[in-house]
């Protein structure tokens, strides 16, 4: 075997071990070729056709068992994916963020756990679609998610047939997105997790609950805001324990100017041009202010106000600014820095690409809660040992991908629904049987895909 494949099973085995029966090792590391296979669509059926060509059927019902019914933890499989593979991105330098982000699944039909017509942040719209909340946990080498949850919207929450039908667990209520990330976070914390700063888009950093429970766990952040979110006027007497509002008043507190205000107001002077990292083809870079506020709007009873940095984004060229962080890093942080940390949220953009683009993580389609999250776990593990083979590949640059091979199925592979032999020999369904790709193993095919050249988690 080679070594990435020697090391392939050597993690498969490794995950087995917190699974709780054998029985389930085989189906684990089935599952994890699958998804690291060059397929076009990594739901069941596809993935039982690659990694069993001589009994598909029963490979489809042995993986199908295993991801939608088989009550192993996801928790204990994510844990043991972090054991093993936070020490690789630990060689590349420590831990530097704790990233909250969510992520879509486009869908059809009402009846797939948690689907809703709902914002999708994919297409800037609302659309039919699941939509799951995690963390995750990056530096500049990698991202890797810690913690997946799906969000069940109030519709799903209280409907008991629909909870009974898709078997969510009674102990799952309805919670915010804000409020599961908080959740994950305190979670992260009681586990021990390497301390980083938070880091949020203005999607859940617009809601000033998480800041504060964010402070309130002893964690920086730097929390993308919205342009409309109210700050004190930069230069106003402030008494740092004075009350909020009381809910429900639609008027602006005394003395508070919006973000997009102070931004307009600042002197050329106050802007610098600040590269954050090198990209593809040349250097990040864009014009920046930062100064000092006091956040406006909702606060506990008794929450005693801090001074924050804002930081804004103005690119030459543009009308007016494109975006606000507030940040409770130290006040001694350099310019350069805070903007660096405001700008490695794009490392779990890509990583969310590479789970869907390369391992299928929005393909599955069943509707059960524990398969939702089997599923993306599984993802996750697969997502974790790629990480943990970048160091093992020679770099080579950022050229254009090259072609791309394809995972072999069995000469009469003809998926459901395929209900004539002409649309089962489409090229989209039938694929290259040629003989040496049918004498490959599982593990040589696995080891054959996560190497290749255009995979973006390995050319970024």
């Amino acid at each position: 075997m080679s070594g990435s494949e020697a090391r392939f099973l050597a993690y498969a085995d490794a995950l087995a071990s917190v699974l709780g029966h054998a029985d389930r090792a085989g189906p684990l590391r089935d599952y994890s070729t699958g998804l690291m296979l060059p397929l076009e669509r990594k739901s069941i059926e596809p993935l039982a056709a690659a990694t069993a060509t001589e009994r598909v059927s029963a490979q489809h019902q042995s993986l199908m068992h295993f991801v939608s019914s088989s009550p192993w933890s996801d928790e204990k499989l994510l844990g043991k994916v972090r054991e093993l593979v936070l020490p690789a991105m630990e060689r590349h330098g420590p831990i530097e963020a704790w990233i909250i982000d969510d992520t879509g699944f486009r869908k059809q039909g009402h009846h797939s756990v948690g689907v809703a017509r709902q914002y999708l942040s994919e297409i800037g719209k609302q659309d039919n679609c699941q939509v799951a909340v995690s963390l995750s946990v990056a530096n500049a080498w990698a991202s890797l998610p810690v913690a997946f949850r799906l969000y069940l919207p109030k519709a799903w929450a209280y409907d008991q047939a629909r909870r009974k039908a898709a078997h969510v667990a009674e102990e799952i209520s309805f919670a915010t997105k804000p409020q599961i990330a908080l959740e994950q976070i305190r979670w992260a914390v009681e586990a021990g997790l390497p301390r980083a700063v938070v880091l949020m888009d203005p999607g859940y950093g617009h809601d000033a609950g998480l800041r504060a429970g964010i402070s309130a766990l002893g964690l920086t952040y730097v929390a993308g805001v919205l342009s409309n979110d109210m700050v004190f006027y930069p230069n106003a007497e402030i008494e740092p324990s004075r009350p909020a509002p009381r809910r429900g008043r639609h008027h602006r507190e005394p003395d508070t100017i919006s973000l997009k205000e102070v931004a307009l107001s600042l002197p050329a002077s106050a802007w610098c041009q600040i590269k954050w990292r090198e990209g593809n083809n040349e250097p990040l870079s864009s014009r920046f202010a930062r100064l000092s506020v006091y956040a406006a709007g909702w606060r506990a009873k008794g929450q005693i106000m801090r001074q924050e940095w804002l930081l804004i984004e103005w690119p030459e060229g543009e009308e007016a600014p494109t975006k606000y962080w507030l940040s409770t890093l130290p006040a001694d942080v350099s310019f350069e820095r805070l903007v660096e940390l405001a700008k490695l949220r794009w490392r779990i953009e890509r990583g969310y690409h590479d789970l869907k683009q390369e391992l299928g993580l929005d393909h599955f389609e069943e509707r059960s809660w524990r398969g939702f999250h089997h599923h993306a776990t599984l993802c996750i593990a697969a997502y974790g040992f790629l990480i943990s083979e970048r160091e093992t590949i020679p770099p080579s640059g950022y050229g254009p991908a090259g072609p791309r091979s394809k995972a072999s199925l069995p000469a009469g592979y003809r998926p459901r629904g395929a209900s004539d032999p002409a649309r089962a020999a489409h090229p989209q369904f039938h694929r290259d049987t040629a003989p040496e790709a049918r004498r490959r193993s599982r593990p040589q095919a696995a080891a054959m895909s996560m190497l290749l050249p255009d995979t973006p988690l390995m050319t970024q």
